[in-house]
C-alpha cells in the first residue's frame, strides 16, 4: 500500500491517469518515459485492455456513476468482463458491506448522498478485483467515521495482498501505508516510511499536507520521539506537567445538552434570522430526509452542521433558503414564511454555496459569474461593479475577472462561488463542505476567508466532516443523525460527548481527546498549549 500525497497541482491526479491509460488515452498531452504495470511495459495499450488488471476510484466519483440503481452499478462492470451470474451474486453483497451500503440495493444513485455515492464508487471498483486498486481520494465526500472504514477497508484488502495506490489529503490514510510518497510541482519531494514523514511537521506543512495533531503536540511541546497514539501523548506529559487527575467528565462553558434544543445562554440575545420548525420531508423515492427538525439561527452566528453521510443535513440546509419546501412545518425568515416570499429577498439575505461549486457556476468568465446576482436583483451598473470588485477582493481573486471559471482549480472555484454570493452581501451565508477536495493550504485560506466574514458580523452555516475545522472555527455545534437533531450547543461541550459523536459516524480531533483525558476542553493545540501553560508555577 502507497499512499501518495501533496497539494493540489502536485500530479498526484494526472499519476494515477497514467496507471491506468486515462492519460494518455483520453486526456490530451505529451507522455514521456516508461511505464512498466504488473511487469509489461505499456506501450500502446487502452485503457480496456487495463480495465481487468487496473481499477481507478477518480476524484470526479460522480462521473464514473450511471446506472439506474445500486446492484446494476456494480454489476456493469463485471458483466464486460465476463463475471459469471453465481459469481457476480456472490460479490455485490460483498462489495456493498465492504463500503457500508448494504441495504441499499435498489436505491436509485442519483439519490444517494456525496459520501454514499463515492462508497458506491468504490464498491463497483473492488467487485472486479483488480490486480492493482488505484484510489484518488476516496475519502473526500465521507464522515469522520466513514473515513475511518474505508481506510479499514483498505488495510484489509493490503493483508489480503492486493496492490494499492492511495492518493489522500487525510494522514491517516498514510499511518497505514507501507510507503509515503510526497509530490510537488510534478516531482517525487520524498518517499520513505510514514512514520518518519509523518513526524516532520515543517516539511508537511511545505509541501501542503495537514501534519497530524500528535506530530503538531510533539512538536509544541518539544517531545524528543514521536509520539505513537494519545494515551502516550497523555503519559508524556502527565510526566512533564502536574495536571490534575483523570477525570470522567470534562466540562466546557454550558451546561451539555441531548435534544433537539434552542440555542443556549448568551447565544440567545440577538432576534432570530432564520427560524426552522417542525419540518418533515419526503424525497420521491420515499426515504424520509428531516423528522421534526428545528433549527433557528441569529445573526452573526458561526455554527456548525455534522453528522453522517445521509443524516439530512444538507436537505435542511436547502430548506433555509426554500430550495425545498417541507411537507411538514416552516422556515421563516425574518419572522416571514420563505414560501410567502418573493426569490430575489430570500437570495439576497441567504447565500448558498453548493459542495461542488460546478454546480452553481455557469458565466463565461469570473466577473459575469460575480455580477449575475446583483445584476439580477436590480442594481444599476455602477453598484454592481462596485459590489463585483468588493467581492473579488475579499477572496483573494482580483486580476482574474476576465478568466473562464471552468479553467480555475477547485479552490479558485470554490472562492468564486463564494464571491457570487458575498455580491448580494447576504446576512446568512451557508456553505456545504467548504473544505472538500482542497489541500492544506487551500482549506487554511478558504477557511480563513469564511472567518474574516464572520467576524464582520455575518452569520455563517457551515456543514462539514473535517474534526479540526470545526474545532478551530465554528462557536455552535448541531449534530444531525437520520434526519433528527442530536444536539444544539456550544461547539466545544459537543466535541467532549464521544459516545454521541460516534453513534452519529463523527470524531473529534486528536487534541480534543488527548485534552478530554488530562482533564482540559480543547479544540486545537494551541488551546492545549494555553490550558498547559496555566499550570507552569508563575505563568
Amino acid at each position: 500500500m502507497v499512499v501518495v500525497m501533496g497539494a493540489t497541482g502536485a500530479g498526484k491526479s494526472t499519476l494515477a491517469k497514467c496507471l491506468n491509460r486515462t492519460v494518455p488515452a483520453f486526456q490530451a498531452g505529451e507522455l514521456t518515459g516508461e511505464i512498466e504495470i504488473l511487469g509489461e511495459v505499456m506501450l500502446g495499450q487502452g485503457v480496456a485492455d487495463l480495465a481487468g488488471k487496473v481499477g481507478l476510484v477518480s476524484q470526479d466519483f460522480e462521473a464514473q456513476l450511471f446506472a439506474t440503481n445500486v446492484v446494476q452499478e456494480i454489476a456493469f462492470g463485471m458483466e464486460q468482463l465476463g463475471v459469471t451470474s453465481d459469481d457476480m451474486r456472490r460479490r455485490i453483497p460483498a462489495a456493498l458491506a465492504a463500503v457500508g451500503l448494504e441495504g441499499f440495493d435498489g436505491r436509485d444513485p442519483s439519490t444517494l448522498s456525496g459520501g454514499e455515492k463515492q462508497r458506491l464508487a468504490i464498491a463497483a471498483t473492488v467487485a472486479l478485483r483488480p490486480q492493482l486498486l488505484v484510489f484518488d481520494e476516496p475519502t473526500t465526500d465521507l464522515d469522520p467515521l466513514g473515513k475511518l472504514e474505508i481506510f479499514a477497508v483498505l488495510a484489509a484488502m493490503r493483508r489480503q495482498g492486493d496492490t494499492l495506490v492511495v492518493i489522500e489529503h487525510e494522514t491517516a490514510a498514510a499511518e497505514l501505508a507501507d510507503r509515503l510518497i510526497i509530490l510537488s510541482d510534478g516531482r517525487v519531494v520524498a518517499d520513505d516510511e510514514p512514520a518518519r514523514l509523518l513526524a516532520d511537521v515543517e516539511f508537511l506543512e511545505k509541501y501542503g499536507v495537514r501534519p497530524p495533531d500528535l506530530s503538531r503536540v510533539a512538536r509544541r511541546f518539544e517531545l524528543s520521539a514521536p509520539l505513537t497514539s494519545i494515551e502516550d501523548a497523555e503519559a508524556r506529559l502527565r510526566a512533564r506537567y502536574a495536571f490534575p487527575a483523570r477525570a470522567e467528565k470534562v466540562a466546557s462553558s454550558a451546561a451539555i445538552s441531548t435534544g433537539s434544543l434552542g440555542v443556549p445562554g448568551a447565544q440567545a440575545k440577538s432576534e432570530p434570522l432564520i427560524e426552522a420548525a417542525g419540518l418533515d420531508f419526503y424525497y420521491d423515492s420515499g426515504q424520509q430526509a428531516l423528522r421534526g427538525v428545528s433549527l433557528t439561527i441569529r445573526a452573526g452566528e458561526f455554527i456548525a452542521l455534522i453528522g453522517q453521510n445521509g443524516s439530512g443535513k444538507t436537505t435542511l440546509a436547502k430548506h433555509l433558503n426554500g430550495l425545498l419546501r417541507p411537507l411538514a412545518g416552516q422556515v421563516r425568515l425574518a419572522g416571514e414564511d420563505v414560501r410567502e416570499l418573493p426569490l430575489n429577498r430570500v437570495a439576497h439575505d441567504i447565500g448558498y454555496v453548493f459542495q461542488n461549486p460546478d454546480h452553481q457556476i455557469f458565466a463565461a468568465t469570473v466577473l459575469d459569474e460575480v455580477a449575475f446576482g446583483p445584476r439580477n436583483l436590480g442594481f444599476v451598473s455602477g453598484e454592481v461593479a462596485q459590489r463585483v470588485a468588493e467581492a473579488l477582493d475579499a477572496v483573494g481573486l482580483v486580476g482574474l475577472e476576465g478568466e473562464d471559471p471552468f479553467l480555475l482549480s477547485k479552490g479558485h472555484r470554490q472562492r468564486l462561488a463564494v464571491a457570487s454570493l458575498l455580491a448580494q452581501r447576504p446576512q446568512l451565508l451557508i456553505l456545504d463542505e467548504p473544505t472538500t477536495g482542497l489541500d492544506y493550504f487551500e482549506q487554511r485560506r478558504m477557511m480563513d476567508l469564511i472567518a474574516r466574514l464572520h467576524a464582520q458580523g455575518m452569520a455563517i452555516l457551515m456543514i462539514t466532516h473535517s474534526p479540526w475545522v470545526v474545532a478551530e472555527y465554528a462557536e455552535r455545534g448541531v449534530l444531525m443523525r437520520e434526519g433528527r437533531v442530536l444536539f444544539d450547543g456550544p461547539l466545544l461541550d459537543l466535541l467532549l460527548q464521544e459516545d454521541l459523536l460516534a453513534s452519529a459516524h463523527f470524531r473529534s480531533p486528536e487534541v480534543t481527546r488527548l485534552g478530554k483525558r488530562l482533564g482540559l476542553a480543547v479544540g486545537c493545540v494551541d488551546d492545549l498549549a494555553a490550558e498547559v501553560a496555566k499550570l507552569i508555577p508563575g505563568k
